[in-house]
């Protein structure tokens, strides 16, 4: 077993895993902790657990420290600098007149790197305007292209179930969801209904699809007519849940049968 600690580097993000070393760490503390990016500032979301060892993807990284007074006043600067980062590179886009729209600044903890996260639906030549900010802020720049999921996933929310949207919590990587699994598990094809606030059909339509998909291998086709107990019918669709199928009978009314009842 490994004791982890959660930590969130934004308000409803994304909850990472660390080695809480020696601290005895509570909820809310603020913390400095090591990661691939160098030095972060993050905020302890869930407390101390054990874990299996093979349950972690990777080596965990250490949390350094809480935060000291100068620490804050690191983090404070900081975000004043993502600020102005932010509101220079609007400006320097109407000025090189490119195609993309600048969602968020991120600045490393120890200043050495700006990220500037964008969407764009074609290919943006941005080497001046990488230029300029290099001079302006005197720190390495990087232009990361993310999409509409992407966006999700980095600015967290709140899905139509009432919980923090998947993306954010606990999804690693994206994987394709249809309009035809909405429709084999009976939901309503309304892409209110189905979106996510991302615009995209909602991550968790995809959670029990296999179960439905399994299912529907095993029967009888829509329009198949069938024997049933209570007489012939037309197959007209699926109870999943039930693992039964519903049948319309000579006399129009809809039951529904188990499929082991049913006969074609």
């Amino acid at each position: 077993m490994v004791k982890v600690v959660g930590i969130v580097f934004k308000k409803g993000g994304k909850v990472y895993y660390f080695n809480p070393e020696n601290l005895d760490l509570i909820l809310g503390d603020k913390v400095i902790v090591e990661t691939s990016k160098g030095m972060e500032f993050g905020i302890v979301e869930s407390e101390i657990m054990d874990i299996k060892d093979d349950e972690l993807a990777a080596p965990l990284k250490p949390v350094l420290r809480r935060v000291t007074e100068y620490d804050k006043s690191c983090y404070e600067r900081n975000k004043l600098r993502e600020e102005e980062a932010f509101n220079k590179c609007l400006e320097l886009i109407d000025k090189y007149e490119l195609t993309m729209k600048l969602k968020e600044v991120e600045i490393a903890f120890d200043g050495s790197k700006l990220t500037f996260y964008y969407i764009s639906q074609e290919r943006v030549d941005f080497r001046e305007l990488v230029k300029e900010l290099a001079i302006i802020f005197k720190s390495r720049i990087e232009m990361k292209q993310i999409g509409v999921r992407d966006e999700a996933k980095m600015f967290g929310g709140y899905g139509p179930c009432g919980r923090r949207l998947c993306c954010a919590l606990f999804l690693k990587t994206f994987k394709p969801v249809t309009i035809k699994m909405a429709k084999d598990q009976g939901l309503p094809l309304s892409p209110f209904k189905i979106s996510g606030p991302c615009g995209r059909l909602m991550c968790c339509i995809k959670y029990e699809y296999p179960i439905y998909e399994e299912f529907i291998k095993k029967c009888p086709v829509r329009g198949t007519e069938v024997n049933t107990p209570n007489g012939v019918g037309i197959v007209v669709g699926y109870n999943i849940p039930l693992k039964s199928v519903v049948v319309e009978l000579e006399n129009e009314r809809k039951l529904s049968f188990p499929l082991d009842q049913i006969e074609y």
